[in-house]
């Protein structure tokens, strides 16, 4: 379950996002989950929750502003996504880590995880925001990026048969994060484009997905302790 919140943005804008917390009273890190190019939709308040039941705070803030796109419209999340302005979705992120990092049943300790549109999103949030612990995108790479300006260790998940973020994309900025001396982990899976989410029959590859979500809890345990 997760429960709708609002924090302070830049200049005064209120954000909305989705929170999820873990069970008990206890302290505990957050992951910050950005969102397909749907929304913030059944799907990743779904993800929110079980990374709750993982011992994460998890939040996802709306970046379309509420709009949930449906699935069978591609053209409509082909034109939200197209349209997002970059600059003040970072912001939004920005705001929901300082939200993360302020909440009282947060350790301090903050990572992010995005999917297809936030993974390319996760990618340029870690060039840009200082003070995160792990980022882990799927799926996603943004057209540039300063990787120079990498200060967190990346796990990142693609697939081998995606025709947008294809492997050789993703090595090259394997490659090139290597080359400033930043941490990256690379897997590749079997799979199609989107393979984690289980809304899509098409594409959901439950082998896959458990393989990349075992690994993803692993890495933000591992760096968010």
């Amino acid at each position: 379950m997760t429960t709708r919140v609002e924090f302070a943005g830049k200049n005064g804008e209120t954000v909305k996002g989705d929170l999820a917390l873990p069970e008990g009273s206890a302290k505990a890190p957050a992951v910050i989950v950005l969102q397909e190019w749907w929304g913030v939709n059944d799907h990743i308040r779904s993800i929110a929750t079980r990374l709750a039941s993982a011992g994460f705070l998890a939040i996802a803030p709306d970046l379309y502003d509420g709009e949930e796109v449906p699935l069978t419209n591609e053209a409509r999340a082909s034109e939200r996504m197209d349209g997002l302005d970059w600059g003040r979705a970072i912001s939004q992120i920005a705001a929901a880590v300082a939200y993360a990092k302020s909440h009282p049943r947060s350790t301090g300790k903050v990572g992010v995880t995005g999917f297809c549109m936030g993974g390319a999103l996760s990618f340029v949030t870690a060039t840009q925001l200082e003070g995160l612990s792990a980022v882990v995108p799927f799926y996603g790479i943004p057209p540039k990026a300063e990787y120079a300006k990498v200060t967190a260790p990346i796990l990142t998940h693609v697939a081998k048969h995606d025709q947008w973020v294809t492997p050789e994309k993703a090595d090259a900025v394997k490659r090139e994060l290597e080359s400033h001396g930043k941490s990256i982990e690379l897997h590749v899976y079997d799979a199609d484009h989107a393979f984690f989410n289980d809304t899509r029959a098409k594409v959901y590859s439950a082998e896959n997905a458990k393989v990349a979500w075992d690994r993803t809890i692993a890495f933000l345990k591992k760096h968010l302790a």
